[in-house]
């Protein structure tokens, strides 16, 4: 999907370096799996609590490929 498309439907970007993360908080269904699957790349105590840059592009899209409700979408530069 476009970044277009993906803020015109509510998704917040989250920029880094090598790959951007898009967030929205309407899809989300809370299952835990983006903080429990890497805490240096998501954590709810931080602002931001998305942090592109702290892991290597390859486990950002690992970590996002197991979000069950599509929340959490990236694109790559």
């Amino acid at each position: 999907m476009s970044e277009e498309k993906l803020l015109e439907r509510g998704y917040r970007k989250y920029r880094g370096v090598e790959i951007d993360i898009y967030f929205n908080t309407n899809v989300c269904a809370h299952a835990g799996n983006c903080v429990r699957g890497n805490n240096e790349l998501f954590d709810l105590d931080r602002k931001p609590w998305i942090m592109p840059d702290n892991v290597e592009k390859e486990e950002v899209k690992r970590v996002i490929h197991t979000c069950p409700s599509g929340a959490l979408q990236y694109i790559e530069k």
